[in-house]
């Protein structure tokens, strides 16, 4: 079946482009102005080429990049010329909203133009930092791992940036120490990956100096990079270490069996370390962490028979969190199955925030390996015992960029544990095509038998189509120590492909139609669910876009289950009928807006829902974004009608002082959730936080306090 892929994908390499970096004796001046002497005597390299709208055509404005080094700090200089200055976009300056994550979990470009730079200091082909910067010279930064679109946006770095509007454009000065990075060890010369990305928002023009295929390239494609030539002789701090103790006070009021909400005085103090114990290879150790500072889950009103899926938003769990990913994340969905989920650790669902001791993780590469190992002890609360938990990651480089690999995971307590492991791949047969796979074994614990789960899948992507499908079992036992498993016991198939066409005239930009289906049985072989879609995608010149899916099919529920915990749903055969319709207006707007609706009949009656985002900025430093979602269903077993209501509002004062506040409503459970966080980076690294939080409405009692804290929380990064 893959000897068509195979034979369509073999293309010639690409020879990827070099640039010369040049070593200066004195540090810059980080001002966004390349006017040093030695911006002008060092080599610099342009010729970028679209990757949107007109694949491979020259950029329709300039860009110029060059790198100089001194002892301490790396810099990248940046001009991107346009000959129409005064209609460059730039309305940002917050920290870390230059580029977003979008429902596929891919990171794509906001509403200003800007520029990106990915570094592969290991030059491995496979991960990668990116930093990245507007005309306001807002701050970005993130991780690549395994060359995923899901990049790992919440990894902060120690770095500075500084940009200028000017005639002819703007430019950017990145300063980025090399303590900040991992690079390999020895005096020699060390050729890196480099690449760059450029995006002219009002035309929705994507443009990069390497990689610019829109089947092969884009700039998580790290194999796709260019190289940066030149640098030789770079630091090797003694220590390597980085110590950040941390100090809090708070007031908190937390509801009590008896109703009572007695206000208590808390203070706590703890810290995070930071040691390179060889080059590449990075021990963190945290004793009492605190996540204070961390923002509210959102409030979803749950239409499935199934667990929901929060994101994991606390610093010491995301960063290098791409070396513990084992499993699958599916495809808008939850994921059917991960060996790792963080949010086991430190959280009990439907209770809240369980103290975590203290724990460590090393992290990194190791020759061609790239190894994690997780540890740390959780207290007791909440009725459970004091709890460890253990992972252990290991990959091995396979192919120009595949790798083989294995995990495992334990958790335990005095009263038992349960260990689960498994093996994985990712490989490229070609440059286009990718065959990724997995199989695990799960514990035996007092209710269940040891069982498996296993999958092999392929993703084909060319410059109109797009295609993957796999093959996944769960066994009905599979249920892990330490991950997420959405359901048990299921056997199945799946696929969708998406067919691109781009007309360039009358404002289309692309114009796709997608088809697809999925199959479950029991892993005995008795029919679960079966459906099949089709649908089709317009996206306009100016940014505009819109889609359209019908779904129909089949679920053949086994057991009762009560939607939203208020519905009884019983057991039955069911039809499945679904439109959905997604419209997004263009984020080069200062008010842009997103819209999702679903019209569904199934459980023998209607289960609908309306989704509303509204994004508006107005100048570089306030940003609204209300959002508003109405679910409905109307089923034999009853009906409602939920409102979930948000807003988020940001004022960035500077690039160094931010203030953010979100508020929720959910009207199912008369419950109102704020916080508010002011965040004062007094010194690179290191923040001084103001913390609300407030929590508000039971049902049946929507002005009931539930809980309400105020802190006060200061970090200090110290580096030996």
């Amino acid at each position: 079946m893959l000897a068509p892929l195979l034979l369509a994908a073999a293309l010639s390499a690409p020879v990827e482009p070099s640039l010369v970096a040049s070593r200066v004796r004195a540090a810059l001046h980080v001002d966004g102005v390349l006017d040093e002497a030695a911006w002008s005597a060092t080599a610099v390299v342009g010729g970028f080429r679209q990757r949107e709208p007109k694949e491979g055509a020259p950029a329709t404005e300039a860009t110029e990049v060059r790198v100089l080094y001194d002892d301490q700090t790396l810099y990248v200089g940046v001009r991107a010329l346009d000959r129409e200055p005064q209609d460059v976009i730039a309305r940002v300056l917050q920290r870390d909203r230059i580029l977003l994550g979008g429902l596929d979990n891919s990171v794509r470009w906001a509403g200003d133009d800007g520029v990106a730079i990915l570094l592969d200091p290991f030059h491995d082909h496979r991960n990668a930092f990116v930093f990245a910067t507007n005309p306001n010279g807002a701050e970005f930064e993130a991780l690549v791992t395994d060359e995923s679109p899901s990049w790992n946006v919440d990894w902060r770095a120690v770095w500075r940036v500084a940009a200028r509007r000017t005639a002819d454009g703007w430019s950017a000065e990145l300063a980025i120490p090399f303590r900040s990075l991992r690079y390999p060890a020895g005096d020699g010369s060390q050729p890196w990956g480099f690449n760059v990305e450029r995006l002219i928002r009002r035309r929705s023009e994507q443009s990069l100096w390497s990689g610019w295929s829109r089947a092969e390239g884009g700039l998580s494609r790290v194999s796709r990079a260019g190289h940066l030539v030149g640098l030789s002789g770079l630091p090797r701090p003694r220590l390597n270490l980085e110590v950040k103790p941390y100090g809090l006070v708070g007031l908190t009021r937390d509801r009590q069996d008896d109703g009572t909400t007695p206000r208590e005085t808390t203070a706590s103090v703890g810290g995070d370390l930071k040691w390179e114990v060889r080059s590449g290879l990075v021990l963190d150790a945290t004793v009492n962490p605190d996540f204070a500072q961390v923002e509210s889950d959102d409030q979803i009103v749950n239409l499935t028979r199934f667990d929901l899926f929060l994101p994991e938003k606390r610093e010491f769990f995301l960063e290098n969190a791409g070396v513990f990913e084992f499993g699958t994340r599916g495809f808008f969905e939850p994921p059917p199955f991960l060996l790792f989920f963080s949010r086991q650790i430190g959280i009990k669902e439907d209770e809240g925030e369980v103290p975590v001791m203290g724990g460590v993780r090393l992290s990194g590469r190791a020759g061609r390996q790239t190894v994690g190992f997780l540890g740390l002890l959780q207290d007791q609360a909440f009725g459970d015992p004091r709890t460890s938990f253990g992972a252990l990651r290991v990959k091995r480089d396979f192919g120009a960029n595949g790798y083989i690999g294995g995990m495992l995971t334990d958790r335990r307590t005095r009263a038992g544990g349960e260990t689960d492991g498994g093996v994985d791949f990712s490989l490229w047969p070609t440059r286009r095509l990718n065959v990724t796979g997995f199989a695990a074994l799960t514990s035996a614990t007092a209710d269940r038998e040891l069982d498996g789960a296993y999958r092999l899948g392929a993703e084909y992507r060319s410059g109109k189509v797009y295609a993957q499908g796999q093959h996944l079992v769960i066994g009905p036992d599979a249920e892990t120590g330490m991950g997420f498993v959405t359901r048990t016991d299921i056997r199945r198939t799946d696929g969708f492909a998406v067919f691109t066409l781009r007309p360039g005239r009358l404002g289309v930009r692309e114009i796709e139609g997608f088809a697809g289906g999925d199959w479950i049985t029991r892993t005995t072989g008795e029919e679960q669910d079966g459906y099949g879609f089709v649908g089709a995608g317009l996206r306009l010149e100016s940014g505009d876009q819109a889609s359209a899916f019908v779904t129909g099919g089949f679920t053949q529920l086994d057991e009762a289950f009560d939607l939203a915990d208020r519905i009884p749903v019983p057991v039955g055969r069911y039809d499945v009928r679904e439109l959905q319709v997604f419209l997004d207006s263009s984020p080069s707007r200062p008010v842009s807006l997103s819209t999702m609706g679903t019209l569904s009949r199934q459980w023998d009656g209607r289960v609908d829902s309306l989704q509303t985002m509204l994004r508006a900025s107005v100048g570089p430093h306030f940003e609204a974004g209300p959002t508003w979602t109405v679910s409905r269903a109307d089923l034999p077993g009853g009906a409602f009608t939920a409102h979930v209501l948000g807003l988020r509002l940001g004022w960035a004062f500077s690039t160094r002082l931010f203030a953010r506040a979100y508020v929720q409503y959910n009207s199912l459970d008369d419950k109102w959730i704020t916080n508010v966080r002011l965040d004062f980076v007094h010194r690179p690294g290191s923040d001084i936080f103001v913390v609300f939080n407030d929590d508000e409405g039971e049902e049946g009692a929507p002005g009931r306090l539930v809980s309400r804290g105020f802190a006060v929380k200061g970090t200090w990064l110290i580096r030996f």
